[in-house]
């Protein structure tokens, strides 16, 4: 896989989507509480 590399305001947005992504994992596992 080659590695793209943005910058600015489009590196920002990919960024923030991954971390949404993983976000809504996280939460998904942890549950309302946040304990496991």
């Amino acid at each position: 896989m080659a590695k793209i590399i943005k910058f600015d305001t489009e590196a920002r947005t990919a960024m923030l989507k991954g971390v949404d992504t993983l976000a809504n994992v996280v939460r998904v596992t942890l549950g309302p509480k946040g304990r496991n």
